[in-house]
């Protein structure tokens, strides 16, 4: 499935750019997720931990990077890991892009997310808003990263989550999105306005 995703963040693409080249710091800003092993060249280790109310999915395994273009300000990054029970695989080809822009950088990511065994049984939507409210937290925790870098403050005390880490949180805000889907595709349509009256 894939999911895509842009933000734009107050800061020059020099400096965004040096700031996603340290994996693990932009790890961080997604959450639940830690790589904080290095195991070979562009090469870490770690996990993360997803929650949605009562289910909590724990995934380790491994994160590479395949393509690094300097000229295009883009990034390819293969992630891979198996939840920690036995609930499922996950496989998470990522391609993020910068563009420069008059007030900042535009950050644009693709996510294209593979879930087998237990763990793909969530649905594709219920997968899909969650994984959205991720990125729209890895957003503003990235912003905040960068905010504390440039201050020359230490980034890991300024990461503030949108939504929060806890599964209760980020499950609010998916069912929220699929409400407001349910809303759309079924109310929408019925509404004086689209009936021209």
């Amino acid at each position: 499935m894939l999911i895509t995703d842009e933000f734009e963040v107050d800061h020059p693409i020099d400096k965004v750019w040096e700031f996603f080249d340290d994996i693990p710091g932009v790890a961080k800003c997604l959450p639940g997720t830690q790589l904080n092993e290095e195991i070979g060249p562009d090469e870490y280790a770690g996990g993360v931990v997803i929650g949605l109310g009562p289910v909590k999915l724990q995934f380790s395994g491994q994160a590479k990077i395949l393509e690094r273009n300097l000229d295009e300000h883009s990034l390819k990054i293969d992630a891979a890991g198996a939840e920690k029970k036995g609930r499922g695989q996950a496989q998470m080809l990522v391609d993020a892009n910068l563009t420069q822009t008059s007030g900042g950088t535009k950050v644009g990511v693709a996510m294209d997310l593979n879930l087998s065994g237990a763990a793909a049984q969530y649905g594709r939507g219920l997968v899909s808003d969650v994984t959205a409210v991720l990125l729209k937290d890895f957003a503003v925790n990235a912003e905040a990263r960068m905010d504390a870098i440039a201050a020359g403050l230490n980034p890991d005390d300024a990461t503030a989550t949108a939504t929060g880490t806890s599964g209760f949180a980020i499950g609010i805000q998916a069912v929220k999105m699929a409400l407001a889907r349910v809303f759309r595709r079924f109310f929408l349509p019925y509404s004086p306005e689209a009936v021209g009256g």
